[in-house]
């Protein structure tokens, strides 16, 4: 079973600093990441920067057409309001058919603002204790989803990356 967590961060390098750790965790075999993305937002900007995170899984297990729709609806479709309305149902659904509910949407959208940072992980086989512990300092907010086998594989089937 995977999850898709989301760490919240005060500031706007704080999930920069964490993708360091969560390599080095992924290193140690404390976690399996499968796919991670961050996004930063100084104060001052009027939209968040993205990137998915290759040097941490390797090979990535999701597109980057994945990360773009999770984080465009998070953070773009409210600014586009009524015009987008109808692809929104769309999007929403396909977020919701692999486990991805609206509330969680909902959550990471009203806590990742201008001046904080999040970092986004597709993971499985964590040691919690450990992982925990390495994150302390930062004191970051932990948004997560569970994903059953089935959303899993329906995520994957819908996002995978095409191999190159």
């Amino acid at each position: 079973m995977a999850t898709l967590t989301v760490w919240r961060f005060s500031r706007p390098d704080g999930a920069d600093r964490a993708a360091q750790i969560l390599a080095k965790l992924a290193g140690d075999k404390l976690i399996a990441v499968h796919d991670a993305a961050m996004v930063s937002w100084p104060e001052g900007s009027k939209r968040p920067s993205t990137r998915q995170l290759h040097h941490i899984t390797g090979a990535s297990a999701l597109s980057g057409a994945f990360w773009g729709m999770l984080i465009g609806l998070i953070f773009f479709v409210p600014l586009l309001g009524a015009a987008v309305g109808a692809g929104l149902g769309v999007l929403t659904g396909v977020m919701t058919d692999v486990g991805i509910s609206d509330d969680l949407i909902r959550r990471v959208r009203q806590k990742v603002v201008p001046g904080t940072s999040a970092l986004f992980i597709l993971s499985s086989d964590a040691v919690l204790d450990r992982i925990r512990n390495s994150f302390e300092h930062d004191k970051p907010e932990l948004m997560y989803t569970n994903l059953s086998v089935a959303e899993e594989n329906r995520l994957r089937e819908l996002f995978a990356e095409e191999p190159g």
